[in-house]
């Protein structure tokens, strides 16, 4: 079928994907402000929030929606190069570069907020919650790998910015729409997309802020 003859709106993105989504834009430029500006409590809180969001978002794509899950969008490098090519049917969801971007914005943002949490500043007073289990060296190294990873983290927020506007124009594709409303236009008819329980959702909030929480007390009662 022609895509351009028949397309469904389709809700692909549920309401905790999009939540988070716009959370960690939020929680990205708020740290981004306070470490370019010195305001290192207000930094240490807004790291805080990320990895809450992080731990929220690799349970949610285990246990989470559908088109959520790891599962769901992680392919191969010849799946990849099949979409390069041009021979790949759409489905709901990220598509193989998409899927690219996101493991590795976050897996970026990992590193990122373990490394805040083990760094020590010059004078010892601002430090990761984690810096009293390594030495004044390695806690001034994961510093200087933060200020660094973080460097990066912003060029490759930049190539998916760019990404994002580019599928806009040369494909007609509303990526950013999509993750507010959480509807993808579809070719052909509309796939079955199961949904997740409240339960799931709780459990995933609870875990997140649990591990939080142990974080910021060094996992020390």
């Amino acid at each position: 079928m022609d895509e351009t003859t028949s397309r469904t709106p389709v809700r692909v993105w549920d309401v905790p994907t999009r939540l988070l989504h716009w959370l960690m834009v939020a929680a990205f430029a708020l740290s981004w402000w306070t470490g370019k500006s010195g305001r290192l409590e207000w930094h240490r809180w807004s790291g805080y929030l990320v990895l809450g969001l992080i731990v929220f978002r690799i349970y949610w794509g285990f246990f989470g929606s559908a088109i959520a899950r790891f599962a769901a969008f992680l392919r191969g490098p010849r799946t990849i190069a099949n979409y390069l090519r041009g021979r790949w049917a759409p489905v709901p969801g990220h598509n193989p570069l998409g899927a690219v971007s996101v493991i590795g914005l976050l897996g970026l943002t990992v590193v990122q907020v373990a490394l805040g949490l083990f760094a020590v500043d010059v004078d010892g007073i601002e430090s990761g919650p984690l810096s009293l289990y390594v030495s004044f060296e390695t806690g001034r190294v994961a510093a200087e790998w933060h200020d660094t990873v973080f460097d990066v983290l912003l060029w490759l927020v930049g190539l998916h910015i760019v990404a994002i506007a580019w599928y806009r124009v040369f494909r007609g594709e509303k990526l950013v729409g999509a993750m507010l409303h959480g509807k993808r236009e579809f070719p052909g008819d509309p796939p079955s997309l199961p949904t997740v329980s409240a339960v799931r959702l709780v459990v995933g909030i609870l875990l997140a802020a649990a591990i939080t929480w142990l974080v910021t007390r060094a996992f020390q009662f």
